[in-house]
């Protein structure tokens, strides 16, 4: 059954139980009530008759009359259906009984006088009568041996009693019908949010999610997601849920994307290394092979063109060498390992870096700012060096003649701190997203084109976080500035410093 049947079943269940255990206590309470009435005018009745009777029936015997119960029916309290029989311990009394009403008395035959003396007692008692019903009857006897019986129907009662049972089955069913009504628009209505979790679960379901571009729009309404409810907490959930996939989904998509673009730009960047290995290889063949049909193998020309083409063979040889080692670093570096710890001084790679980058740009204006105390951190020497190289080959490449380029470092806290900045032209903003991106270029913004492969940046970033440090980069036309912090010891298990 649905959930919905089930809570119907249940509260219906449970208030028919109740109406019914109040219906029967409260005929039973009422009931209880009418019969101590009932008893309470039998006896009084009782009382009344045992002190009339003797006198009128003696009365009776003097005449030379057999006394029976109609000859006493005067003192007799009136009332319709009043019972009233004699029998005596005298031989001359037989036994005898009438039902009195509207004034008129009915005589009681002798079976149904059997049933009278067979029940009765002392204390009101029901006797059920032949052709009479049921009635409460009492019995007393007189100083004279008489027995005195009177008794009153029970008619009334169970006619009040069968009319409360009516009216209670009448109230009881309307009530349930009511009730029954009132659950299932409530529960309806109360169940409504689920409905719409459903809905919305299954037209997630339906979607397309394993390929190809993926948004989910579908979410629970509002009105349905209403966290103060507990249906209302599913629906806030599940679309909270479909935040989640529908960002993962984004970032999957994104992730495919940078992936085919890293595959086609790693692709690009190795054909042409490769083709031009393939092309002077094979001018260098054919210079061999018609200098050898020739019989001037061994001339100057042909040593000449041949040692010129197998320089080109190993400058692109080691283009290529050097993109595959950036890859391999990278995906090292991706996977937590590479670095080795050990005693840093920023200060000193501060130094070598910019003595080794002034021959290689001597248009360019350098400028070192270092303090008079080393700047000691715990990392990688290597790669470190390699962060400091990578951010002033990057300045130098992407400014002009003429940009004064600055390298700093200082100490901040528990921070070590490198800080590039040249008076360039500045990024572009369209590619300051992508800027720490493998092989992502930055021609377009610095108006300058480059031999690089793009992944100069990328290895900055992904040594500096390798170290648990972070780059920032703030550009602006006419100042750029990259911002390394490397903590003085990470909070690491693999940072092991070395003296």
């Amino acid at each position: 059954m649905s959930l919905q049947t089930r809570l119907m079943a249940a509260v219906i269940g449970f208030v028919s139980l109740i109406l019914i255990i109040v219906a029967v206590i409260t005929s039973a309470t009422l009931g209880t009530t009418l019969e101590n009435q009932l008893d309470q005018k039998v006896l009084s009745n009782l009382g009344q008759l045992s002190s009339l009777t003797d006198p009128r029936i003696q009365r009776a015997e003097l005449y030379g009359v057999e006394p029976t119960a109609d000859l006493v029916v005067e003192g007799v309290p009136s009332g319709d259906g009043v019972l009233f029989a004699i029998a005596g311990g005298q031989d001359s009394i037989t036994p005898s009984g009438v039902i009195i009403e509207e004034g008129r008395t009915t005589q009681l035959t002798q079976a149904q006088l059997q049933q009278v003396a067979e029940g009765v007692q002392n204390s009101p008692t029901t006797v059920t009568i032949d052709d009479l019903g049921s009635y409460r009857l009492a019995a007393t006897q007189t100083p004279h041996g008489i027995t005195v019986v009177t008794g009153l129907p029970r008619d009334e009662i169970q006619n009040t009693l069968a009319r409360l049972f009516t009216v209670i089955a009448l109230a009881t069913l309307g009530g349930l019908i009511l009730l029954a009504l009132t659950t299932a628009i409530t529960i309806r209505v109360g169940l409504r949010p689920l409905r719409a979790v459903a809905a919305t679960a299954t037209r997630v379901a339906n979607q397309p999610l394993d390929r190809g571009e993926v948004s989910i729009t579908e979410r629970v309404p509002a009105a349905e997601a209403d966290p103060r409810t507990e249906t209302g907490l599913v629906g806030a959930a599940l679309n909270t849920l479909l935040d989640h996939v529908d960002s993962s989904l984004s970032a999957r998509q994104q992730n495919e994307e940078r992936m085919r673009r890293f595959v086609a730009d790693a692709s690009h960047e190795l054909r042409t290394p490769l083709a031009s290995i393939r092309g002077y290889s094979e001018l260098s063949l054919k210079a061999l092979g018609k200098a050898e049909q020739a019989g001037t193998a061994t001339t100057p020309a042909v040593m000449e063109s041949t040692g010129s083409a197998l320089e080109r063979i190993q400058a692109q040889s080691l283009r290529m060498t050097r993109l595959v080692e950036d890859l391999l670093l990278l995906a090292r570096l991706d996977e937590g390992r590479e670095l080795v710890y050990g005693t840093v001084d920023l200060t000193q790679l501060a130094v070598e870096g910019v003595a080794d980058a002034r021959p290689t740009a001597p248009d360019h204006a350098w400028d070192l700012d270092v303090p008079e105390e080393p700047v000691i951190v715990v990392g990688d020497t290597g790669r470190l060096h390699q962060v400091v190289t990578n951010l002033l080959a990057n300045a130098r490449t992407h400014t002009p003649a003429g940009t004064r380029i600055t390298l700093t470092v200082a100490q901040e806290g528990d921070h070590g701190i490198l800080r590039v900045h040249d008076d360039g032209p500045g990024i572009d903003p369209a590619v300051r997203e992508e800027l720490f991106a493998r092989f992502a270029r930055g021609d377009s913004s610095r108006a300058r084109q480059t031999g690089g492969t793009g992944l100069g940046l990328a290895i900055v970033k992904a040594i500096v976080e390798g170290h648990h440090g972070e780059i920032i980069v703030d550009s602006a036309p006419g100042s750029t500035t990259f911002t390394v912090r490397i903590p003085a010891n990470p909070a690491s298990s693999d940072a092991r410093a070395t003296s």
